[in-house]
């Protein structure tokens, strides 16, 4: 069935109620790779109850990381989930996200484009508690064989970055047990794990979650570039480009820029091919 744009689009925001606390951070932030040194006080503020902060892509997972689910089940959007890929994400930060807490979720489809042989969902959940805003996410899922709908093909959202040396690069070991971890904060897809399931999805091995990857990247701009505060960060976009095994090293190089760091990730093991593009971190 062709995807209904504006049927999507109009329809009803579905709220979900979210709740969190530190274990959930605790755990997150070790999925995404904290911790290593286990002593390192830099690392304990990602790792250690009395001295937590919260890093903002904990975002994408609180509640298990529902809006992703929602947004997929709404009205007008009935597509063939094995040919659904993430293809980007962003988070918006209205204030710090706090340790615990108690929220309420709206998801909808905000965008529906129509790449002609592939469409682009744009899925948005607004989160707030009782004090107010707290984040935005909007999620890019890239939905192949759903274009030739007849709408709006969208934005161009390529954003290069300055044609100089980077300020600075840093690499990111991935352990060989990163996406088992990592998937215990919610996204249970079995390509992250089972190797007879990447093998059938055209993957030599199970690959890393890209959220996780989208984790990781943030945690090295925020403490290379921002000075270990994730209170700096307002918002953090990035497209996915490729994919990064377990036991496999990141590449991340930043360009520092006034109040934004333009980011890359690639694989180093594979001759730096792309991981992240287009990633944007915005600062005060």
């Amino acid at each position: 069935m062709p995807i209904d744009a504006a049927k999507a689009i109009s329809a009803e925001p579905r709220s979900t109620a979210l709740t969190w606390g530190h274990k959930d951070i605790q755990l997150y932030h070790l999925g995404i790779g904290a911790g290593i040194p286990a002593t390192d006080p830099e690392e304990l503020r990602y790792t250690l109850e009395s001295r937590l902060h919260v890093l903002p892509s904990f975002a994408t997972v609180a509640g298990g990381g529902m809006a992703m689910a929602g947004g997929m089940s709404a009205p007008g959007i009935d597509v063939d989930l094995a040919a659904v890929l993430h293809g980007g994400q962003t988070v918006q930060l209205h204030r710090p996200i706090p340790v615990s807490g108690d929220a309420t979720q709206s998801a909808k489809v905000a965008a529906v484009y129509d790449k002609g042989k592939a469409a682009v969902i744009v899925l948005r959940s607004d989160v707030a508690d009782a004090d107010g805003p707290l984040w935005t996410c909007d999620t890019r899922i890239f939905a192949r064989g759903e274009g030739g709908f007849g709408g709006e093909r969208g934005p161009s959202e390529r954003v290069e970055p300055p044609a100089r040396e980077p300020d600075d690069t840093v690499e990111r070991a991935i352990r060989e047990d990163q996406a088992l971890l990592y998937r215990l904060s919610g996204d249970w897809n079995p390509l992250h794990a089972d190797p007879a399931f990447a093998e059938v999805a055209g993957f030599e091995r199970p690959i890393l979650h890209g959220l996780c990857s989208y984790g990781m990247v943030l945690k090295a701009v925020v403490d290379t570039a921002l000075d270990g505060d994730v209170a700096r960060v307002r918002s953090y976009t990035t497209r996915f480009a490729g994919v990064v095994y377990p036991g496999e090293t990141l590449r991340v190089r930043m360009w520092r820029d006034e109040g934004r760091v333009h980011v890359t990730a690639t694989a180093v093991e594979r001759d730096d091919a792309p991981v992240l593009t287009d990633t944007i971190v915005d600062h005060v």
